[in-house]
């Protein structure tokens, strides 16, 4: 397996601007509801103006959108009864459930790093491309996993989960560096979690922020939040 140097270079990048992050939230503790609001319009603006179009852009000519839109209704609706399965048993599995949220962004950190690895292989200027898009919004990453870990665990998991995102992208780099995932695939993976970010952003942390701090600055977070990622995504579509 060759990996080219660059591409750990940027996954590491991308692992920093997570952890940044993460530290971002960990030493915002007053306004904890308008920094979770904030995450909430980031997560849901991260699936709506990231993920579901680029499953469509690398989908639609195979498969057409509808079996993309689909998957990731099913998806949304699969994610909520996992959710609610483990919400049942909460007082003696409440672990688990604050496990899912913050595991589901640490996975699409990784696949943002196989995204990465796999783009080198093609050509190293598609390498940089996706990789700049990578990092432009792996900040955002990492306020989200340490927001929902702490609105679902505590601070202590908050620092783990920012630790597992953060080295999620350079893993990704060297997996993605050792195979070749098939457009179809890749398309359906982004419309997978197209539909649990909606779901994380829309049920979990757009109530919590609210309960937490039920002000009018709260939901101009949340809207400020997907502004923030409606124009990282289209920065990083100007420069593909």
């Amino acid at each position: 397996m060759t990996v080219s140097p660059w591409a750990l270079l940027l996954g590491l990048a991308a692992g920093c601007a997570t952890f940044a992050g993460g530290q971002l939230v960990l030493n915002t503790r007053k306004r904890f509801g308008s920094v979770l609001g904030l995450a909430a319009g980031m997560v849901i603006g991260v699936a709506l103006f990231d993920l579901l179009p680029e499953a469509l852009e690398y989908g639609s000519p195979r498969t057409g959108p509808f079996p993309l839109l689909a998957c990731t209704g099913l998806a949304l609706v699969g994610y909520m009864l996992l959710d609610r399965m483990t919400d049942r048993g909460l007082r003696s599995n409440g672990w688990v459930r604050a496990t899912l949220a913050p595991a589901s962004l640490t996975l699409h950190s990784f696949i943002d790093g196989a995204g990465i690895g796999v783009a080198f292989q093609l050509a190293p200027s598609a390498g940089w491309l996706v990789a700049l898009a990578v990092v432009a919004h792996d900040l955002a990453d990492g306020v989200n996993t340490v927001s929902l870990a702490i609105a679902t665990g505590s601070r202590r998991a908050g620092r783990n989960w920012l630790i597992a995102n953060a080295t999620a992208p350079m893993l990704g780099v060297l997996a993605g560096s050792a195979v070749t995932v098939p457009g179809t695939v890749f398309a359906f993976l982004l419309s997978i979690f197209a539909g649990i970010f909606l779901y994380i952003g829309a049920v979990h942390l757009l109530p919590r922020s609210h309960a937490l701090r039920p002000q009018t600055t709260t939901s101009l977070a949340s809207l400020a939040g997907a502004v923030f990622m409606l124009c990282v995504v289209n920065f990083a579509r100007h420069l593909t």
